[in-house]
């Protein structure tokens, strides 16, 4: 049965076993045994220990072996015979003595005995050791180099090792107890935004219908936070949990889209797909295969969607990529999914890279390796992006990666808490759901959470709206989102630092346009909501993104977002006639308010002529100060006075 989750990777890349190499080495000793060693009682008995081997009865060979060096120290080829045959038996203390006993006594003996010394001191945390023997193999072997990387690898290992070790980074995980953890295995955990809803993968045995035998099964769960902590974790139900294996999922920050991974399911491309479902009021859609080119013969898995609302990163074995798995990235345009970009060699290894968790600020991602440098087995690591590429990812560091594996980290919205799955010792199972502070220098940028509803105007019934945020100065769309249609809900995360024009449009309404200033200095969760006029006559909208200089009426370059959205309200509804209107905030005088409302009003109105509405279509006028909407007597209720209006005439 295929597996969706962490589990599957585990046993995906285990190593192949060294057994073949030892009996090629041994093959190797028993033609090149030269038989100088002083002892003849101790040959003969490494003699028979090598008929033993040939025999296929390895207990009966060590135990000889072990007699020969009693009698004789010196006899390096019975050291390396056990050396070897330890290491294959995973016996890595006993390896160690007899692999230092060959290079102690005769330096090139057999070089590769370094490397291999090299490795199993690294194992086993001697650091200092291990350098020196690395620096010796390098310094030996010049005619097969093939394993310099290798010992390269392992120089640098155990340096950031001993740095890491001497550095620990604050961590305290916490549990998150019965509700959400149990005596099966929990992880590869999502939230949302608001952190009000934890999704995750629970394994556990399943009894067969027609046989007393049972199976493992994944499917996905979910919980809600409430005042008193989380509350049960339930199953999510069908159709997204069937009797098949659901898991490895990712949940979008609304809570209203679901990405997971599938196995061996009739619809399946691959040995694993990423399926996609959506939550419409409180009932989840049927699942559908998100097809190619997302999908391939190859595995995809362990989703991550971006608040961009189109990028999808994931986890795929695919052609093409630099080792195992890799993260890929595809995004979501014009109807389809657009064919799937590799990271590239900064993020991704000749190893493995999985679990990745693109976080709201959009410019973080986690992620766990077994490729680059760590602590061993699979670390967490975080990259951040510069326009097109990411920067060298950083180790989150000792003891949040430790000598074992490591992954399936995610950052709430505050930047502040990450939630992660491990097997350490005291949990509720084997594979636990925790908690912990992340340390300040391995956080995302803040952001703010903002949430509210859409409703219609003149009854406040909920309005199923989408909504486009856009960075006003650099014009680029950051973020999409939706209000729901049963309850006009909706929730988005934004990177503080940055002026921000919340775009919302619906079907047979004026769109509205709300100017955010995400300065950093509101609470982490901000209520915006959002009331559309309906397109009709005497119908108003306040066109809150559109900006001028201060006491004159030239256009800012910040405007011309808004002022594309107009035009295309225009266009869409060629019938519409419409007013433009100047309003000011009560400094100046009555008449120096009145001539400047009336200025902008204007540059808007020649905008538009210029961008080819008829002029029929047009008038515009200057208002003053004579239609406050809020008190001038706060700087906060003069910017909402100071505004271009739109009415349908």
């Amino acid at each position: 049965m295929q597996k969706t989750g962490s589990h599957f990777i585990t046993v995906l890349i285990q190593s192949m076993s060294r057994r073949f190499t030892f009996y090629i080495l041994i093959t190797l000793l028993i033609a090149s045994f030269t038989g100088k060693a002083q002892n003849s009682k101790a040959v003969k008995l490494y003699e028979r220990g090598q008929v033993a081997l040939q025999r296929g009865n390895s207990t009966e060979a060590v135990k000889l072996m072990k007699q020969a060096i009693e009698i004789d120290s010196t006899l390096l080829e019975a050291h390396l015979v056990l050396a070897e045959w330890m290491l294959d038996a995973g016996r890595g203390d006993e390896a160690i003595v007899h692999f230092s006993s060959v290079t102690r006594q005769n330096a090139t003996f057999h070089i590769p005995a370094w490397i291999e010394l090299a490795n199993l001191q690294l194992a086993a945390g001697e650091h200092d050791k291990a350098i020196t023997s690395y620096e010796k193999y390098l310094q030996l072997e010049k005619r097969d180099t093939k394993r310099h990387p290798e010992a390269k690898k392992g120089i640098a290992t155990a340096q950031f090792r001993k740095q890491a070790l001497s550095n620990p980074v604050p961590f305290n995980p916490m549990n998150l107890g019965k509700a959400i953890n149990s005596a099966d295995d929990e992880y590869l955990p999502a939230l949302t935004v608001d952190g009000e809803m934890l999704v995750f993968t629970r394994r556990f045995a399943r009894r067969a219908t027609t046989t007393a035998n049972t199976r493992e099964e994944e499917d996905i769960y979910s919980a809600t936070r409430s005042n008193d902590g989380w509350q049960k974790a339930t199953p999510l139900p069908s159709p997204l949990n069937s009797t098949d294996n659901e898991g490895a999922e990712c949940i979008s920050q609304d809570g209203r889209i679901m990405f997971f991974t599938a196995c061996g399911r009739q619809d399946g491309g691959g040995r694993c797909d990423l399926y996609m479902c959506i939550r419409r009021g409180d009932k989840w859609g049927k699942p559908r295969n998100i097809g190619m080119p997302v999908n391939s013969g190859a595995w995809e898995g362990q989703p991550s969607f971006s608040i961009d609302g189109k990028t999808l990163y994931f986890v795929s074995n695919r052609k093409g990529g630099y080792g195992g798995m890799d993260i890929w990235k595809t995004a979501f345009e014009n109807g389809q999914w657009t064919e799937p970009v590799n990271l590239g060699p900064k993020v991704n290894t000749s190893g493995n890279e999985m679990s990745p968790f693109i976080h709201y600020d959009d410019q973080t991602l986690y992620f766990a390796s077994d490729g680059h440098i760590g602590m061993g087995g699979t670390d967490i690591f975080v990259t951040r992006k510069n326009g097109d590429s990411w920067s060298e990812p950083v180790n989150l560091g000792y003891p949040i990666n430790t000598g074992g594996d490591e992954s399936s980290l995610i950052v709430d919205a505050t930047a502040s808490t990450a939630y992660f799955s491990s097997d350490r010792a005291g949990g509720e199972g084997k594979l636990d759901i925790y908690s912990f502070e992340l340390p300040k220098q391995l956080r995302p940028t803040l952001t703010v959470c903002y949430k509210g509803t859409v409703s219609d105007a003149k009854n406040g019934k909920p309005v199923g709206s989408d909504i486009r945020i856009v960075d006003l100065k650099s014009g680029e769309t950051v973020a999409n989102t939706s209000s729901d249609a049963a309850s006009g809900q909706y929730i988005i995360s934004l990177p503080t630092g940055r002026s921000y024009a919340f775009h919302v449009t619906a079907k047979d309404y004026l769109f509205n346009s709300i100017n955010v200033e995400g300065n950093g200095k509101q609470k982490n969760i901000e209520k915006i909501d959002i009331k559309l006029n309906p397109i009709e006559a005497g119908s108003t909208i306040a066109l809150r993104n559109i900006f001028f200089e201060t006491g004159k009426a030239d256009l800012l370059e910040e405007s011309h977002y808004e002022l594309g959205q107009l035009l295309v309200l225009l266009n869409n509804n060629p019938t519409l006639k419409v007013e433009i209107g100047g309003h000011t905030d009560n400094v100046g005088s009555d008449e120096a308010n009145k001539k400047l409302s009336a200025a902008r009003a204007k540059a808007v109105y020649d905008h538009l002529i210029t961008k080819g509405i008829a002029i029929e279509r047009l008038t515009y006028r200057g208002y003053g100060e004579t239609r406050p909407v809020a008190s001038n007597d706060t700087p906060e209720g003069r910017a909402e006075n100071r505004r271009v209006e739109m009415t349908i005439k």
